[in-house]
């Protein structure tokens, strides 16, 4: 799983009990956001097919907030993307205002700084703009509240570590679309959920790969229910509440699928399957002592990584990239290369922190050094090439993309991902308390 840890502010007057000690209660009642459009609906409401042309180039302020120290032709194409589709009907699909600053008002205060934290030298990607402060304050005491009083998912002295995750921060800036913070609130969740499984299942706090499949396999009827007969189905709903894993997912899971369309809800499980099998394989080379090939690591960080975040996209922005859509095989290429290359930049940001723990934990700069015989330095310079590659095919396949298939749902939905890749380097730069670099320049 892309590195992860305990994900919050100040404790409640009364702490949660210890995880195993959380009594058998019903889930919390979950309500209703306004539901997705059907894809017939939305697809409805688009009128007759609109062929839409390219708009012109956008204004400054917008391209400014995008990286151009290497500019390439399809980092071109996607600022077109970015910029949004025209014609009848689609103004209000369009984000490119959300990455332009808004014009100074005389009598507020500057704006805040960009938040602290280097880049990686030399990896190719975007900034963003500062996340609305208002919405990361609200969205961080949200997640806390749900994590303390609605699923107990840690003890009091993981606090910290959960406030140092910065998840707020995190959501705000990959969902610049997200049309409230209830909608913010189902991707923050989820997120926290899985690496609550990461953590208790897999890593940092209790995890260990003897036994990790039966575990998933338990946790994901979290997400994809058990169907069987009356007298073992009692048995299976007391044991979505025996862990901090299970009740997480069970709760975001059921937040999730009131907002979301039965087909969204489906792709989800279905990306959640390819998670917890790439949790799988990278366990079973931890049993083994076996250090993958270079495009093995690889491989199994296509299911082990980021995809489930930016497959919502659609959710969280309250509208839907139709099924038959989603399913193309050029868009299921575009939606692999940004998880691919969003956890290649999880590899690189966490490396040192890697490298402090006990153990050797596979990450690509390693995986290189070994099996290329390279010193870290270098392994590690040739891991920033491999995104950057990475990068820049996701983002020709997404321009790619628009062009063949120029739909409004399409186009917002390629938007969402883009912002979600950059939202997701932000945050990793930014994340100081977590995170820091080598010392290889």
């Amino acid at each position: 799983m892309p590195d992860s840890g305990p994900l919050g502010s100040s404790p409640p007057e009364q702490r949660p009990t210890p995880p195993t000690a959380v009594p058998d209660t019903p889930a919390p009642a979950v309500p209703d956001l306004p539901r997705t459009p059907t894809a017939s609906g939305f697809l409805a409401a688009l009128h007759p097919p609109v062929t839409i042309p390219d708009p012109p180039p956008p204004p400054t302020p917008a391209t400014a907030v995008r990286d151009t120290s290497d500019t390439t032709a399809a980092g071109s194409a996607l600022q077109r993307i970015l910029s949004g589709p025209t014609g009848l009907g689609t103004t209000s699909l369009a984000l490119a205002g959300r990455y332009e600053p808004p014009l100074p008002d005389p009598e507020s205060p500057a704006p805040a700084p960009p938040a602290a934290g280097r880049s990686v030298p030399g990896l190719y990607h975007h900034p963003v703009p500062e996340p609305d402060p208002s919405r990361v304050e609200e969205v961080s005491r949200r997640i806390k509240r749900w994590a303390e009083d609605e699923v107990q998912l840690y003890p009091e002295e993981w606090e910290g570590q959960f406030d140092g995750f910065s998840v707020g921060r995190y959501m705000v800036v990959c969902h610049p679309d997200a049309p409230t913070v209830d909608h913010l609130m189902l991707a923050t969740r989820l997120m926290v959920a899985e690496n609550a499984v990461d953590d208790c299942y897999c890593e940092d706090h209790g995890g260990s790969p003897v036994g990790l499949g039966g575990r998933l396999l338990l946790a994901h009827t979290a997400l994809d229910h058990f169907h069987t007969t009356a007298e073992y189905a009692p048995a299976w709903q007391e044991s979505l509440t025996s862990d901090a894993p299970r009740r997480a997912y069970r709760s975001a899971m059921d937040y999730f699928v009131r907002a979301a369309t039965p087909s969204q809800a489906d792709r989800y499980r279905h990306d959640m399957a390819r998670l917890h099998m790439g949790y799988l394989a990278e366990a079973a080379w931890a049993q083994t002592g076996h250090v993958p090939e270079v495009w093995e690591y690889l491989a199994m960080r296509q299911f082990n990584n980021f995809r489930p975040c930016p497959t919502i996209t659609d959710t969280v922005g309250g509208y839907e990239l139709p099924a038959d859509l989603h399913s193309r095989p050029d868009m299921q290429r575009v939606i692999a290369l940004a998880g691919n290359a969003t956890t290649i930049v999880n590899d690189l940001y966490s490396y040192t922190k890697e490298l402090d723990g006990p153990g050797r934990h596979l990450n690509l700069p390693v995986v290189i050094a070994e099996r290329e015989r390279l010193s870290q330095r270098d392994a590690y310079l040739k891991a920033v090439e491999v995104h950057n590659e990475l990068q820049r095919a996701f983002e020709a396949a997404a321009a790619d993309l628009a062009e063949a298939c120029p739909l409004p749902s399409v186009l917002r939905f390629l938007r969402g991902v883009a912002a979600w890749v950059d939202g997701n380097h932000d945050w990793h730069r930014t994340n100081t308390y977590r995170y820091s670099l080598p010392d290889f320049w």
